[in-house]
């Protein structure tokens, strides 16, 4: 038998006969029996392995942080951040060896004085006392928490029952976590792993939120009160029972001066102190709630973490990573745009203000695909007035099922025009002019529009006759755009828009389209007006495709996802293709959308300063949905004002004490557009369009 093993052997003997009372109970069980049950418990005891109590194993938050670096949320299963010892003030480790284990430095994982020390006293019916060494609760908290990290209930179940098993096994484990590992070591392990109240686990975490600050900070009265709490994390919490608070962080007072951690004058002057007076709290909020404004960016953020491959090989493991493994999310949030989109929603469409519309917000950078503002009209949660679908987003990353964009579509329309060899000055017929199955070309698939004629009226814009393609684009002209399409390439429209950017969120039979591929984008005359759901993020994502001269970049929210090591982790690309769309017919849709806001159906609406943009209106069937995307050459904006579920018609309305009969794309969405658009990019620099 090994030395570590004998060690374990006798240790075993001496827990199971204080344990079980044999000192004071005239040897009531054998003696043989029991050195019999502590040899066969040992022996499952002698190889436990230690690498999983290293401090860096230990569940901690993870925060995400908005591109300027301040923080948006904590996202986490416990409220923890781990700190080296060296930030954790000497107060603090000097008060957590003195309530907890003034021997610790002395003993090399149990100690066996505190054993006697405590069995005598718990058999002649004094107060109970433990006997666990700081060791041994690290060793148990380390337990509980790989339990957690490996979603296994019953091994935290186990790690916490009083069994003799367990204390066997805790014990022995602290034996040989001592013989791996430095005193120091341990310490830091230990104040990062422990409870310290409800929801706060490790010295940092508590430092924050009773003190507000941090652990190397904390002076003799705030150490004390913190080292207090951990032997009844809810009873002693200092916020909800600061007496009993207060009467614990006077015995861990008492015993610093005991033990010369502090002088009289010290002791005296921290006893002085009410606990009430001396917090500084600093709510524990784990969440996206948390976030408050960018609550639905910030649950973008964690669904493209808990979907993306690229952050681990299955759920389960991104869940790890995300809840449990400290990460440092840094994102493309944009705060003062995020602050001018909740702004403007708040003074120009309030969840309350009887209309009854839902409004989102959301701008994309050209070029890059980075998401800088994700706002909407009703606040994030569950209870009633609130809701958790993002309408801004897709089903992939907001539960939405998206909404029918209107004339927002036209702009494909237009651009494969160009592509084709057309030009904007071509006339067009404007007139309502009855349109059969037989007038339109597809290359890819079989057009039939039923035997009776399609005669799709203007919804905003008014123009009829001879127009040109400048002019119809202006006017947003269903009926010129009609007629464009039995020009077209059915099939060649279907595949520019896909090129560009736009993305359906609706199959043709109703089903949610979370991974969308060019094959369900809907080919069939109507798609020239829109009729197929997509989201306000990608149809900003796809103007950005304008706005940066052709080029397409996927839609992104994380700039940086760093480990709790300092490791970075390889981000999914923003497969950006500089050649989604030749620059000159880019330029040329740009130059005929500039129109819209000086000529057409959005006009009155052009930017302060002259500031060069341009962008189009949308209206869906019915009014039921309404849009204004828009761009500049520095940022792309989706706005989107109507109902959520697509079957609410909007044809009297009273927005602002203004009533609209019907609402329009230009009636709520390209003014609030404008006004948000000035108050973002106001006092930046102008970039001439492409």
């Amino acid at each position: 038998m090994s030395g570590r093993q004998l060690l374990i052997l006798v240790l075993a003997f001496v827990l199971v006969s204080v344990t079980g009372g044999l000192i004071v109970a005239g040897m009531a069980v054998p003696l043989t029996g029991v050195a019999r049950a502590a040899t066969e418990s040992a022996a499952e005891l002698t190889d436990v392995p230690t690498d999983e109590f290293l401090p860096d194993r230990v569940s901690q938050s993870s925060f995400v942080y908005a591109a300027d670096g301040s923080v948006l949320a904590t996202v986490s299963a416990k409220n923890r951040v781990v700190v080296p010892l060296e930030d954790i003030s000497e107060p603090m480790r000097e008060a957590v060896v003195a309530i907890e284990d003034e021997r610790f430095y002395e003993h090399g994982g149990v100690d066996p004085q505190a054993i006697v020390r405590a069995g005598i006293n718990n058999l002649s019916g004094e107060d109970t006392q433990g006997a666990s060494t700081l060791t041994q609760q690290y060793v148990k908290n380390a337990l509980i928490d790989q339990a957690a990290w490996s979603d296994d209930p019953f091994a935290a179940i186990e790690a916490r029952e009083g069994t003799m098993e367990r204390k066997l096994r805790e014990a022995a484990i602290a034996v040989s976590v001592e013989q791996e590992m430095t005193k120091d070591e341990i310490l830091e392990g230990y104040l990062n792993v422990a409870p310290f109240g409800p929801r706060v686990y490790g010295v940092e975490a508590a430092a924050q939120h009773y003190f507000s600050k941090s652990a190397a900070e904390l002076d003799v009265v705030e150490a004390a009160t913190i080292a207090g709490i951990t032997r009844s994390p809810s009873a002693l919490d200092p916020t909800r029972h600061p007496q009993a608070a207060q009467d614990r962080r006077d015995v861990v007072l008492a015993k610093m001066l005991e033990l010369g951690d502090i002088s009289r004058s010290e002791h005296d002057d921290a006893v002085a102190a009410p606990v009430p007076e001396t917090l500084d709290i600093t709510p524990v909020e784990l969440g996206c709630q948390s976030a408050e404004d960018a609550a639905f960016f910030c649950g973008y953020v964690v669904d493209e973490i808990l979907s993306n491959p690229a952050f681990g090989a299955s759920e389960d493991e991104r869940g790890d990573l995300l809840y449990r493994g400290g990460l440092s999310i840094t994102t493309t949030l944009d705060p003062t745009m995020q602050e001018a989109a909740e702004q403007q929603l708040a003074d120009k469409l309030p969840s309350d203000d009887g209309s009854g519309l839902d409004a989102a917000v959301v701008s994309v950078e050209p070029g890059t695909g980075r998401i800088l503002a994700m706002a909407q009209n009703v606040p994030y949660g569950v209870e009633e007035g609130a809701t958790s679908i993002n309408y801004a987003a897709g089903p992939a990353r907001g539960a939405s099922r998206g909404m029918q964009p209107g004339s927002t579509f036209k702009p494909f329309v237009l651009a494969e025009w160009l592509m084709e060899g057309h030009t904007l000055d071509e006339y067009v017929d404007a007139d309502n002019i009855a349109r059969y199955s037989s007038d339109f070309d597809s290359s890819c698939t079989s057009v039939d529009i039923g035997s009776e004629a399609w005669s799709p009226a203007n919804t905003e814009g008014a123009a009829g006759g001879s127009v040109t393609v400048r002019e119809a684009t202006e006017q947003s002209a269903n009926t010129a755009f009609v007629d464009m399409a039995t020009q077209l390439d059915l099939c060649g429209i279907r595949d520019t828009a896909w090129d560009m950017g736009f993305r359906p969120t609706l199959s043709s039979d109703g089903t949610a389209l979370a991974e969308p591929t060019k094959e369900d984008v809907q080919v069939t005359p109507s798609m020239v007006l829109g009729t197929q759901n997509t989201s306000p993020l990608q149809m900003s994502a796809a103007y950005a495709t304008l706005a940066s001269n052709g080029t397409y970049c996927d839609p992104v929210a994380i700039d940086q996802v760093s480990m709790a090591d300092g490791t970075h982790i390889d981000l999914p690309s923003n497969n950006c293709d500089p050649s989604a769309l030749p620059a000159d017919v880019s330029a040329t849709v740009v130059d005929a959308m500039q129109g819209v806001l000086t000529e057409g159906s959005a006009s009155g609406n052009g930017l302060d300063g002259g500031r060069p943009a341009a962008g189009k209106t949308g209206t869906s069937q019915l009014s039921a949905q309404t849009w204004f995307v828009g761009f500049t050459a520095e940022v792309s904006t989706a706005v989107w004002v109507g109902e959520v579920s697509g079957d609410t018609p909007h044809l009297d309305v009273t927005v602002g004490g203004v009533r609209m009969q019907p609402l329009y794309g230009s009636s709520v969405a390209a003014p609030l557009w404008k006004d948000y658009m000035d108050a973002a990019l106001g006092g930046t620099p102008v970039t001439d369009l492409p």
